[in-house]
């Protein structure tokens, strides 16, 4: 995440059946990972961006009877590559999947470092023509033709579904499926355990962090997050998000809140007559009494503003549906 901050700044200021059990290794003390690694029992692993933000975003994988499944590849293949690493030492079966849940630089850059294993790559329709056109954006205006080659050279998903589709490792089955909000391209990746579930939200969830807007529609979104919090009201479900440690439906809410919270402000400030750099000032004080402790705050409050105030305006760029 670290490069797509830096990236969005310069934008800124210009303008179901139980897993096989495994035996489940302690976090590794590395200093040199670029993420945590978090054993959640049941074959499935978190892998949690470290505090500088070396690998960009979350990732995770799941251990099946008969191979391997990775959700989301970091924002750089260092961090892919080291992610491999762990996974060897977990088992030595075969990566079968990579689960790309948008499109993101942050989420997908390391999609080669699998491909090579012989992992297909699954993702929402959308999200193919995304990473190799949207992406350009968060270099801006001055992108580098170096810059412009590695996004047009990402890996690429090559299993391709509409609303949602089901993996199998053996006997575990994972579930992935589209929900709207964050880009128009994102999907979650469900993992049943017994009575209980892990939920890998990529973007969708963000805890106690601000969120990217910059493709986000909120309002489909909220509701969005309002489904996750119906889903824990059936059975106990850890949701992994995209940035932040891990969270129970608690933290689903107040992130929904958030989304709520910043519609609601930046629509009072819009009744009375605030707009652009007014309305920014009118509503950041609000965000930050509340918000203000939250990690990526200083990143993207004033830009949330921005986006919330263009799209109830109706002049927000979002990327537009794959036909």
């Amino acid at each position: 995440m670290r490069t797509l901050i830096l990236l969005l700044t310069v934008l800124v200021c210009s303008r179901s059946p139980a897993l096989q059990g495994q035996a489940a290794p302690a976090p590794k003390p590395d200093a040199a990972l670029p993420f945590t690694l978090k054993p959640l029992g049941h074959g499935i692993y978190a892998a949690i961006d470290n505090p500088k933000g070396e690998a960009g975003a979350n990732a995770g994988f799941v251990v099946g009877d008969d191979g391997v499944a990775v959700i989301d590849t970091f924002e750089n293949a260092p961090a892919a590559q080291a992610l491999l690493g762990e996974i060897r030492m977990v088992t030595k079966l075969p990566i079968r999947f990579v689960v790309n849940t948008h499109y993101h630089l942050d989420h997908v850059a390391g999609n080669a470092v699998f491909a090579k294993e012989g992992a297909v790559i699954v993702a929402h329709r959308n999200v193919p023509a995304w990473i190799h056109t949207e992406n350009l954006k968060f270099f801006g205006k001055n992108i580098t033709p170096e810059q412009k080659s590695q996004v047009e050279n990402l890996a690429t998903p090559n299993m391709l579904f509409d609303s949602s589709t089901e993996l199998r490792l053996g006997s575990a089955a994972l579930r992935v499926e589209f929900f709207p909000g964050h880009t128009g391209g994102d999907s979650i990746v469900v993992v049943q355990q017994d009575k209980s579930a892990v939920v890998f939200c990529g973007d969708l969830f963000w805890r106690q962090t601000l969120p990217n807007l910059i493709d986000a529609s909120t309002l489909p979104w909220m509701e969005t997050l309002s489904t996750f919090t119906k889903f824990s009201a059936e059975s106990p479900i850890l949701f992994i998000p995209g940035h932040g440690d891990p969270g129970n439906a608690s933290d689903v809410a107040a992130f929904r809140g958030y989304l709520s919270d910043l519609r609601e402000w930046v629509s009072g400030a819009k009744k009375d007559g605030k707009t652009s750099a007014a309305l920014v000032d009118a509503v950041l004080p609000q965000l930050k009494q509340k918000y203000g402790t939250w990690q990526l705050f200083e990143y993207f409050a004033k830009r949330n503003i921005a986006d919330v105030e263009a799209e109830l305006n109706g002049t927000k760029r979002i990327p537009s549906a794959q036909p």
